[in-house]
């Protein structure tokens, strides 16, 4: 069976996490994904995070699906040999601060020039243009001029960044999918497009209506902790053995569920709980309504409780609990990679399932440019002219 990349070579040139996340996402379909990297200094994603026997542990999460080339872009023979690896790709993806391709004279024109169909897609923290674009920018900067901090955290506390690459991660995404629509536009058009991401522009659609919200009516989102201001009770639950609980209830039949459940039918009945923004004004009342009769369960009996009511209520899980449960076992969000260096690796599956055209992960990240002379081999770079770019420090 094909995959739905299969035959769509991509050239990754990016470092950390947007970039190259999005290939892996390309790759997990199939995509022939050949990873450059300087000679001398790999991707800092390699020892970024927990390392075994110093193998770094999340490079084989982001290298997974990926040929590794070294290739020094900044100098002449290293610019010529990128310019014959475009000319047989149908992707680039880069996230070099702008003016950097430019400068080593590989920018857009000259890429284009030797492949009119090549889709390039440029990440950057602020993008291309606009008076930050030469800034050094990272996910960091994105979750906190994004709006996303100021609205995270308790209501009383500093505005809170996630542990983890957030606005990344959905800049990955972004990335996927306008790279699969400039390929789909190459299909009636035979010509390839630049597309300029901005770290700081994907994760901010996720965050919902706040620009609206202000535009209308002035609304700024506070912190609220745990609550929300569209509806409540929402929060999390301590329970008696120590372990936590996360509660919704967005649907207006589940908050009546759920209160029920709690034996505060009482409150169903006041003429505020008909809609959520008339429960978010009582949800100090809500809650501890909820607290005091999850604080007097186990975990597990909460959740079967709920769950008989057809109320809305999940566990607090660590990765401990979600490679133990059931559910996640069915749907194969975990799989077991071989690779060369840890012998097996578990990881998170592709995110989604196809029926006909499935996604996989082959193999895990390799070793820095263990594919180089595989890959330009293929290009015709004879063993002589390749000893002789490494030599020189191209590859």
């Amino acid at each position: 069976m094909s995959a739905p990349l299969d035959g769509v070579r991509v050239v990754e040139l990016a470092t950390l996490f947007a970039g190259p996340l999005a290939t892996a996402f390309l790759g997990d379909f199939g995509a022939d994904v050949v990873k450059v990297e300087h000679p001398a200094k790999p991707d800092p994603a390699r020892g970024h995070g927990p390392a075994k026997d110093g193998i770094g542990l999340w490079w084989k999460v982001l290298g997974r699906n990926k040929k590794t080339v070294t290739l020094n872009l900044s100098t002449h023979e290293g610019a010529d040999v990128l310019a014959a690896l475009v000319k047989s790709a149908d992707v680039l993806v880069e996230n070099f601060r702008p003016g950097t391709l430019e400068r080593w004279g590989i920018g857009p024109d000259v890429l284009h020039a030797a492949n009119p169909g090549l889709v390039i897609a440029r990440i950057s923290g602020f993008g291309q243009i606009g008076p930050y674009a030469r800034r050094p920018g990272f996910g960091t900067l994105a979750e906190a001029m994004s709006g996303f901090a100021a609205a995270t955290g308790e209501p009383d506390g500093p505005p809170t960044l996630p542990p983890f690459g957030l606005a990344d991660s959905i800049t990955a995404l972004a990335t996927a999918y306008a790279v699969m629509l400039a390929l789909r536009t190459r299909e009636h058009t035979g010509t390839g497009q630049v597309v300029d991401l901005a770290i700081i522009e994907p994760i901010m659609a996720m965050l919902g209506p706040q620009i609206t919200w202000y535009d209308q009516i002035g609304y700024v989102q506070p912190r609220l902790g745990n609550r929300t201001s569209n509806n409540a009770p929402r929060n999390t639950y301590r329970c008696a053995d120590g372990r936590w609980v996360a509660v919704s209830t967005s649907a207006q039949s589940i908050a009546d569920r759920v209160m029920r459940l709690v034996g505060r039918d009482d409150l169903v009945d006041e003429p505020w709980f008909a809609t959520g923004t008339g429960r978010a004004a009582h949800a100090e009342e809500l809650d501890g309504a909820v607290t005091a009769w999850v604080a007097a369960r186990g975990r597990d009996e909460v959740v079967a409780a709920f769950e008989a009511a057809q109320a809305a209520a999940a566990p607090v899980y660590d990765v401990r609990d979600i490679l133990a449960d059931p559910q996640y076992k069915a749907l194969g969000t975990a799989v077991t990679v071989p690779d060369e260096e840890l012998g097996e690796v578990r990881m998170q599956n592709v995110p989604f399932r196809m029926s006909e055209t499935p996604g996989a992960i082959r193999h895990a990240g390799r070793r820095h440019g263990q594919d180089t002379d595989e890959v330009l081999g293929e290009l015709g770079y004879s063993a002589a002219e390749l000893g002789g770019l490494r030599e020189r420090g191209v590859i």
